[in-house]
């Protein structure tokens, strides 16, 4: 372990954050702290030669882009406020593994929250152990693939940091802001991935039942006003219709997209798009995937064996036919002679007429032909009962259908976020051993085993026929060039790429957007589009989703009106500040009054306990909880970390 020499913490040290993490999202999650909240952090990372290069973040990449090259440990000193002055730097940490000795030298005991977002859910949860004994009333938030192990684990630590603070201070629990929180990447990215793919398909933000939809409209016609339909979260950047214009992030200044605008600023936006809030919902559990059991009858037999079949089974009808004509005998009885004949068992016909001997000779012929075919239908069936839980080839006539490369983490979140939509996929991987390879048997999805940039894997993926390309593997170059190919394939294909650098997902999507104007094109960085959710919960806050709106990020989250001067004694109305923060819903879940008070309320949204739509001179109390919209900065500026809790640890 090497620490390296930098600014040191704070006068108060449990204002100070620790991150611990392998890969981008720590580096990403640490600048969003720096940046966006202002907090003194400490970057543990494994040693130079060992882990992934930084991202780079903000207005600080062209600075130091070269340092980094030069000393990759170096202080990265992150963009500030919106002038663009340097925060506050970070100490960086070099450990191969976050062990006791790293997080007692990093001040773990001492610091107010903890972030441990190893790639490997192992190493979070003995870290997490470790962190919760060093400190009971940490706030510690966890990296985990596993859903249902990380329920167990937030129930442990959260269960271990009451026990500690009832022994400590001989009453109830741990503070609300002490707590542990459980995320995983994949689970926060999955629906902003599959809504870029998806043109006409909402923006949609899951969290515990809450189904959040939000859409992009087009921009209205001269003269018209943006329709703002229940609640626009946002307007477009104005060169989001230019080809050659770069799609807005946070220093684009007036031509980028503004979250979150006030009435007069939609009114006056015209020849700008929208994203607008479409409906607020409960969401049920999501439907049971069908399981790899009994397929249907219709899979059992291919397309020609049916169609062979069907023409036996004319053949027989005619000759049937021909035999009541000729011999004038009952159509049953015909029928009955017929099938004799065709499975020659009935008497030669030596002293009948000359028409009844050919249809006898025929019915035989019908026979020799009708016995493979039954061996193959037999053969067939038997086939598809053996492989009902193998992996599926796609069908020979599909189409529309979504192209998903890479089953690792992120994209066997998205496949099933797909499959819940009902949407077709195709996925292509080339390690048969991949970690999403059991789901995509168990939800019976087409997999093309094969390297991508291999020549005609795509094309066994129906890439010409398909409506859209995610390109999610781990390596950025497999990514581009199995995108470039499907473009020179189909150049209208919407195209979604997972790329780590966020200046090289620029540059990407600028070129690709300029050489093919008429398509969607979209680059994606994970840890940009996760490290919001992280950074909310180290904060304390209950982030339920973000939505991507071009390359900003506006975050949902839910949040107790009490000790918040913004919010507490002000109406809807007076409580909203463009571009920062909105109200959208209060959360009545385990209340008695149910928003029933006399200045309330509209309905309430089915099993969710949200009264939505609330009136504009609703008083939002101090008891109350609110689902609100912000943009990362708002958020901050209207939640900020209450350093005097801090004080007392």
């Amino acid at each position: 372990m090497s620490l390296l020499p930098n600014p040191a913490l704070p006068d108060d040290p449990s204002t100070h954050m620790v991150v611990c993490g392998d890969d981008g999202l720590a580096h990403r999650l640490a600048a969003e702290l720096r940046g966006v909240y202002r907090e003194q952090v400490t970057l543990v990372v494994p040693p130079a030669g060992s882990r992934v290069r930084q991202p780079m973040v903000g207005r600080a990449r062209a600075a130091s882009a070269a340092l980094l090259d030069r000393v990759v440990t170096a202080v990265n000193r992150g963009s500030g406020g919106p002038d663009g002055a340097a925060a506050a730097g970070e100490r960086v940490v070099e450990a191969a593994e976050p062990t006791e000795a790293v997080l007692a030298a990093v001040g773990v005991e001492r610091a107010a929250a903890l972030a441990l977002v190893y790639d490997d859910d192992e190493t979070n949860i003995r870290a997490a152990l470790t962190a919760r004994r060093l400190n009971p009333r940490l706030r510690l938030v966890l990296r985990l693939y596993n859903r249902r192990l990380g329920q167990h684990i937030e129930e442990l630590l959260d269960q271990a940091a009451e026990l500690a603070g009832d022994a400590a201070s001989g009453r109830g629990g741990a503070e609300a802001d002490i707590a542990t929180t459980v995320l995983s990447d994949a689970d926060t990215t999955a629906p902003a991935l599959v809504a870029t793919a998806l043109v006409g398909t909402s923006k949609v933000v899951d969290a515990e039942g809450l189904l959040l939809r939000a859409v992009e409209r087009r921009p209205p016609r001269p003269g018209e006003v943006a329709d703002p339909g229940l609640c626009t979260l946002a307007l477009l950047s104005a060169t989001s219709n230019d080809p050659a214009g770069a799609e807005g992030s946070e220093d684009s200044g007036d031509q980028g997209p503004r979250l979150l605008p006030d009435a007069a600023a939609v009114a006056a936006a015209t020849g700008r798009g929208t994203v607008v809030l479409e409906q607020v919902a409960y969401s049920g559990p999501p439907l049971p995937a069908r399981r790899g059991g009994v397929p249907p009858f219709g899979s059992l037999f291919s397309r020609r064996l049916r169609w062979s079949l069907a023409g036996l089974l004319a053949a027989v009808f005619a000759l049937a036919v021909a035999l009541t004509l000729v011999t004038r005998d009952h159509p049953l009885h015909a029928t009955y002679v017929t099938l004799l004949d065709l499975f020659a068992i009935n008497e030669p016909a030596h002293n009948e007429s000359t028409g009844r001997q050919v249809l006898q000779l025929l019915s035989g012929l019908v026979g020799l032909l009708l016995l493979p075919v039954l061996l193959a239908a037999v053969l067939e069936a038997l086939g598809t009962f053996r492989t009902a839980s193998a992996l599926r080839k796609p069908p020979r006539g599909l189409g529309g259908h979504v192209v998903l490369l890479g089953l690792g983490k992120i994209g066997t979140r998205v496949l099933t976020r797909l499959r819940e939509l009902h949407i077709p996929v195709v996925c292509v991987e080339a390690d048969p051993e991949a970690r999403g390879m059991a789901t995509a048997r168990r939800l019976r999805v087409p997999v093309v085993v094969g390297d991508v940039t291999q020549e005609g894997v795509l094309e066994a993926a129906k890439i010409h026929r398909a409506d859209a390309l995610l390109a999610l593997t781990s390596v950025d170059t497999t990514n581009l060039e199995a995108v470039l190919y499907a473009r020179s394939v189909r150049p209208d294909l919407r195209a979604v790429l997972r790329l780590y650098d966020d200046d090289f997902a620029k540059a990407v999507y600028r070129t690709l957007r300029t050489a093919h104007p008429g398509a969607l094109t979209r680059s994606r960085s994970v840890s940009h589009l996760a490290a919001p959710a992280f950074a909310g919960a180290m904060m304390g806050r209950q982030i339920l989703g973000a939505i991507p709106v071009e390359r900003r990020v506006l975050l949902f989250a839910a949040v107790s009106v009490g000790g918040l001067a913004q919010l507490e004694g002000r109406t809807v109305e007076k409580a909203f500040r463009a571009g920062a923060w909105r109200v959208l819903a209060l959360d009545t879940a385990g209340r008695g009054d149910a928003a029933g008070r006399g200045d309330a309320a509209v309905g309430e949204a089915p099993g969710a306990g949200l009264v939505w739509d609330l009136p504009d001179t609703y008083v939002l109390r101090g008891e109350d909880r609110v689902v609100l919209a912000a943009t990362r900065r708002g958020l901050a500026e209207l939640l900020g970390r209450r350093r005097g809790a801090g004080a007392a640890r």
